[in-house]
């Protein structure tokens, strides 16, 4: 089992080794949290969003995370499902060509589960048919970066955390009326919201990121699902190069798809040292 605790910086990231190796209103409105009616109060709205998405039960998924920094960005996208009852998921991340323009990757694949993140096709030494195992409480930023994808869940969890949010009007969403609200959440509040998994990786990450409080669009149907949602982190990099902007995007659609992920057998986790990137 793999259990490095990241630096801040080091965690700029799993996700950027993987690059660079391959390459408001406030308020309630009453009623409690299982209330079938949809609070008006923006801020109470987004406080529910993570248990409107376990009762809805699953949903495919397509993640987008681009970062920047010293005039560089890069972008890596995912695409899955993910079981909210559970907090299980299974991510396919594809990361971006070489910078010298040399052929595709092989994607990773990335399986989610409370306070664990499970990597295959890794590289960086590890062997192909070996899975490479985190302890998301253990990251600085509480796996909100590190695998080049926001686990969906967490990224709703983190709307717990909503400080101000206002409405911005109606538009779509891959052909889904949706809400737009804008706000910003704080990740300290949010970790003490959050389900048992995401409790201490948010905590991490209210502590490893330069603030504790993120930006975010966030769009939700008439049924108060979230459809997407974007955060805007930030790192303070190491070595005087001053912040990384990351913008993660996570869509979420096909409500109530079979979800089936089975997570690696303890011999099948690889346990040597993994280089450095």
């Amino acid at each position: 089992m793999v259990t490095r605790r990241h630096s801040r910086t080091g965690a700029v990231f799993v996700a950027a080794g993987l690059i660079v190796g391959a390459a408001g209103v406030t308020g309630c409105s009453g009623g409690g949290p299982d209330d079938d009616s949809l609070p008006t109060d923006p801020v109470d709205l987004l406080h529910r969003a993570a248990p409107t998405l376990v009762r809805a039960g699953s949903s495919k998924a397509r993640t987008e995370m681009e970062m920047a920094t010293g005039g560089t960005r890069v972008t890596i996208h995912g695409e899955g499902v993910y079981d909210y009852g559970r907090q299980l998921g299974r991510l396919e991340v594809l990361l971006p060509h070489d910078a010298v323009g040399t052929g595709e990757h092989r994607p990773i694949t990335e399986l989610l589960a409370p306070g664990a993140l499970f990597m295959k096709n890794r590289g960086a030494g590890v062997p192909a048919d070996k899975w490479v195992r985190v302890d998301t409480g253990t990251l600085s930023d509480g796996n909100l970066v590190t695998g080049g994808a926001t686990d969906p869940f967490a990224a709703v969890e983190v709307l717990r955390g909503t400080r101000t949010a206002r409405y911005v009007g109606e538009t779509e969403v891959d052909g889904a009326r949706v809400r737009h609200y804008r706000g910003t959440a704080d990740l300290t509040t949010a970790s003490l919201a959050a389900s048992d998994g995401n409790k201490a990786p948010l905590r991490a990450a209210a502590e490893g990121f330069a603030t504790a409080r993120v930006p975010f669009d966030a769009y939700l149907d008439d049924e108060g699902r979230i459809r997407k949602v974007r955060h805007r982190f930030s790192f303070v990099n190491g070595g005087g190069q001053g912040t990384v902007a990351v913008a993660s995007t996570t869509l979420l659609y096909d409500f109530g798809v079979p979800v089936s992920v089975r997570l690696p057998r303890a011999e099948d986790i690889y346990a040597g040292k993994i280089a450095q990137e």
